[in-house]
């Protein structure tokens, strides 16, 4: 359906379609009724969103997309993705379509621009039919100014038949990467919205994604038609999430100090991989006093629902998930991200890491992996029904990810890379740049290991290679002779400790293959027969303990930032008074105010509603509705 000429642009007063139902914002000047798309989308910005500014490169987009251009906008996680389509669909004249693939997703942004006066609704499964038809009504008449589907609504038939009666501004795919075959979060549907490119070729359409390496880059907008649109990047790098990667050693001891000496009172997702594992860590941490509630899709779709709820609503919840938990979050103040199995690939890992500290306030990305963790991924990578071509890429992409896990240089920088960026020095902010890595030359270690593994009959697992090395006369050592053998006891000087580090190396090195399947078993690769016969060099990481003392002062540090000039006990108070609203709203307590804007409110005193409507975040809809409780609590300190 193609917008008539003349038409492209909203001219009413406000500039949203008359969204402010009892705010009174100003009226557009006569350049900006002309066709001033930079002056109007700065306006709303200002006065629906309550920001000052925008960050790049967001304006550029909504100013390309506002003006009719077609974009593919690859930002990362918290990069701010969702005012690149939502500041044009409102500038636009016409209902903004934004495709998106889980309902919490939908539902979260509608509450929040429901808050800031958007007419916006969210067409999905979870909602009876009358409610559906009435939303798809207001479609068609035009008295919604954002709706949110997913894609297996916009490919039927009979939909398609609904938004060719209506007005569309603009055309938002989100999560763009689910287009990709080869990435991390494949959904088939994604690959038909291309479809869109000839029912609606007068609307302008945007693909948004956080993570895509450069095939994933190529296939969307190929497969979405977007070849001639303009592409937008900006770094992956998020500095203020702090990024730590450690051997575990006990893990679950580590995850509760490193709760409870760092995030106590946080909220915060802590990933598993297996069903299982999410139930027994929830369970487990509810014992020790942190309230965690468990997250995957084999729970009952109520329960899944009340616990997404609880931890969008309430402050210092944990959840325990799998991966089936996160895209569809958009709480700006969860403060970490830990992960006690390895993720997919790196993609996944910035995915996964980058729901922390998506307001920009320092954030942790901690993780602990293991030799057991390797070998579980890459077995079941090898023991899966898919193709061998995809088989193949997926070991890489894990490859890449054990990469970044074993690397002895800036965490940062290793991650950059993978997506193409330079930094250009270290970070300063990973744990590799707090606490330096030190590595020696491996291979003589190396070759001990590979040569216990060999002489023991590659039938072993690492327990047993570890204690042929360090002289440990086992029953099943004695049993099986390998007492006596040349490489019994050659590794005493390292410790188990040392050679469990070791064999965890040479497996994300590739130098030692361990077969799940057989309860572990170890085996030579033919990158193995070079270390012994001396054709390769074997570099190791020597282990650095960064926990306790370092953990906390790093927090120290981190606090003193996160504090400098503001009053404590008025900032408990703001927090307390922003809860009970948004109790009384029905919305989560981030969608009143973010913690930056209470940070602000906190440091700025301010009196008067000029002074409060400057506070970022505050737009007009939230002054008018919650700005007299928040000045009567500013105003009595």
């Amino acid at each position: 359906m193609k917008r008539p000429e003349g038409a492209a642009v909203r001219t009413d007063r406000s500039g949203i379609g008359g969204l402010f139902q009892d705010a009174s914002p100003p009226a557009w000047t006569e350049s900006e009724a002309q066709g001033d798309v930079p002056g109007r989308c700065r306006k709303i910005l200002k006065n629906v969103f309550g920001y000052d500014s925008f960050r790049p490169p967001q304006e550029e987009i909504v100013t390309h997309v506002g003006e009719g251009g077609d974009a593919f906008v690859l930002l990362p996680t918290g990069g701010g993705k969702s005012l690149c389509f939502q500041i044009p669909a409102l500038v636009r004249e016409g209902t903004g379509l934004v495709v998106s693939p889980l309902i919490a997703l939908m539902d979260d942004q509608v509450s929040a621009l429901r808050e800031n006066g958007v007419r916006a609704a969210a067409i999905h499964s979870g909602l009876d039919a009358k409610t559906s038809w009435r939303y798809e009504r207001e479609l068609e008449e035009g008295r919604l100014d954002l709706v949110y589907v997913a894609p297996e609504r916009v490919l039927s038939e009979r939909f398609q038949e609904v938004l060719k009666r209506s007005s569309l501004s603009v055309i938002a795919i989100d999560e763009a990467h689910c287009v990709s075959q080869w990435g991390h979060d494949f959904r088939p549907e994604y690959v038909q919205l291309g479809l869109l490119a000839e029912l609606f070729p007068g609307v302008p359409r945007m693909a948004l994604t956080a993570t895509a390496d450069g095939p994933t880059r190529r296939e969307i907008v190929e497969k979405l038609r977007l070849m001639d649109a303009k592409v937008f990047t900006r770094s992956f790098n998020r500095p203020n999430i702090r990024l730590r990667i450690g051997p575990k050693d006990e893990p679950r001891r580590q995850l509760l100090r490193f709760l409870r000496e760092e995030h106590a009172g946080d909220s915060g997702i802590v990933y598993r991989l297996s069903r299982a594992d999410v139930e027994k860590t929830a369970e487990w941490l509810s014992k020790e006093g942190i309230r965690a509630l468990p997250y995957h899709a084999g729970l009952p779709a109520e329960t899944r629902r009340r616990n997404q709820e609880t931890f969008l609503r309430e402050e210092g919840v944990v959840v325990v998930a799998t991966i089936a938990f996160g895209m569809g979050i958009d709480k700006p103040d969860v403060r970490f991200v830990a992960h006690l199995d390895l993720p997919k690939s790196v993609e996944a890992y910035v995915q996964e890491t980058g729901r922390a500290g998506r307001d920009g306030l320092p954030s942790n990305a901690w993780m602990v992996y293991g030799f057991q963790d390797i070998a579980m991924m890459r077995s079941m990578i090898q023991g899966s029904e898919a193709p061998e071509e995809r088989k193949r890429v997926e070991l890489q992409k894990l490859n890449a990810l054990l990469g970044l896990c074993e690397t002895a240089s800036c965490r940062r920088q290793s991650l950059l890379s993978y997506f193409g960026e330079t930094l250009e020095e270290p970070c300063g902010n990973c744990d590799t740049c707090l606490e330096p890595q030190q590595t020696f030359d491996g291979t003589e270690a190396a070759q001990k290991a590979l040569s216990a593994v060999a002489r023991t009959g590659q039938v072993f697992g690492v327990s047993h290679a570890i204690d042929v090395l360090t002289g440990e006369a086992t029953e099943k050592v004695r049993l099986n002779g390998h007492d006596r053998l040349p490489t019994f006891g050659v590794g005493k000087d390292l410790g188990k400790t040392a050679w469990n580090a070791i064999f965890r190396q040479l497996a994300a090195q590739d130098l030692v293959g361990v077969d799940m399947s057989r309860y572990g078993r170890l085996h030579l690769t033919e990158r193995s027969w070079e270390v012994l016969k001396g054709q390769r060099k074997v570099p190791l990481r020597s282990e650095v303990v960064r926990e306790g003392r370092t953990a906390r002062k790093e927090k120290r540090k981190a606090s003193a930032i996160l504090g400098a000039g503001i009053d404590p006990g008025l900032l408990k108070d703001l927090k307390l008074l922003r809860t009970a609203l948004a109790k009384e709203h029905g919305v989560p307590p981030y969608i009143v105010f973010g913690d930056r804007s209470l940070q602000e409110m906190a440091q700025q005193h301010p009196r008067t509603e000029l002074e409060f409507s400057q506070i970022s975040g505050v737009g007009a809809m939230k002054a008018k509705r919650y700005g007299p409780r928040f000045l009567e609590l500013l105003r009595s300190r």
